[in-house]
């Protein structure tokens, strides 16, 4: 990890990066998966709104540099996740 000029943040290297990804896109599945259930009380174009946002939240976690960050957005895919398995909708 390398450490930041002024801001005190620590930067995600090459190697942080390749270990967080297979957990990033595990979670990323399992959320859109969650999102098909049929236990969500959404309709089709709210169902396809979601995972849109999701998509969109996903994308832009990918360019995120900040193993702070990196490790805010991991744990809010869970807590996501935790929630779309309880049949409710974030």
């Amino acid at each position: 990890m390398a450490k930041g000029g002024g801001g005190g943040l620590i930067w995600a290297t090459a190697e942080d990066l390749a270990r967080n990804r297979p957990v990033v896109l595990s979670l990323y599945r399992q959320i859109l998966r969650a999102l098909n259930s049929p236990e969500l009380p959404l309709g089709h174009a709210a169902r396809l709104a979601k995972k849109a946002e999701c998509r969109a939240i996903f994308l832009f976690g990918a360019e995120e540099r900040s193993i702070h960050n990196i490790r805010d957005l991991v744990d809010a895919a869970r807590h996501t996740l935790g929630v779309l398995k309880r049949g409710r909708v974030p």
